[in-house]
């Protein structure tokens, strides 16, 4: 009996820790957002880290961070949805672009936040998401942000045990992800269990508002 019951349990777990919508697609509005302001003085830089609502709900709270917005980057397909994404074949990462004022906050510091939000040692997966679109990425906007991302993901080997598997790659064009997408964690934290058990132990862990 204890063993059917911990198969069970077992088997229920992905289902409620993975990075999908509750609703049915078809029943949710997949408008796209708007593309964020970035104000004069502002810097950017687009990070993939697994799933996006886990990103965007901890950067969202950090001073100095103008915007934190969900959607994808890396692939060649024009204009994708969310739904292209999960088929892993567009090429494009589930990614936030954070916009930040650098008097307040750098990109150094942004950075440092990225290697605590995700393990940056597992190809193509973060716990039960898995597949190109979640894999861990740096998106450049200025050669001055690759040579601190550079320095960054080589300060942050030594707090591993497996080589980070972290690309550094040039921006490329960013498409926001639909509308109910952005500010997930907040909106949805009380019926996703994946907001339940994934997002908020990690906002906990990080002393980040829960």
């Amino acid at each position: 009996m204890y063993r059917r019951i911990v198969l069970s349990l077992l088997l229920f777990i992905p289902t409620i820790a993975s990075c999908a919508p509750e609703k049915k697609m078809t029943d949710i509005d997949q408008t796209a957002a708007k593309t964020p302001n970035t104000p004069e003085g502002a810097e950017k830089v687009t990070l993939g880290a697994g799933c996006f609502w886990c990103i965007e709900a901890a950067y969202s709270q950090l001073d100095g961070v103008y915007s934190a917005t969900s959607g994808y980057m890396g692939g060649a397909q024009k204009n994708p949805t969310y739904e292209d994404i999960c088929t892993g074949k567009t090429g494009h990462a589930e990614v936030v672009q954070v916009v930040f004022d650098p008097k307040k906050i750098t990109c150094e510091k942004v950075l440092s936040w990225f290697w605590e939000l995700h393990d940056p040692t597992t190809m193509n997966r973060q716990g039960n998401d898995t597949g190109t679109q979640y894999r861990s990425v740096i998106f450049y906007d200025t050669e001055e942000h690759k040579k601190v991302a550079e320095a960054s993901k080589a300060a942050a080997k030594g707090n591993f045990s497996s080589p980070i598997v972290t690309e550094i790659t040039k921006a490329s064009e960013f498409y926001p992800a639909e509308n109910y997408h952005q500010n997930y964690y907040k909106e949805n934290k009380s019926k996703n269990p994946y907001c339940r058990f994934v997002i908020e132990p990690k906002l906990k862990k990080l002393k980040l508002d829960h």
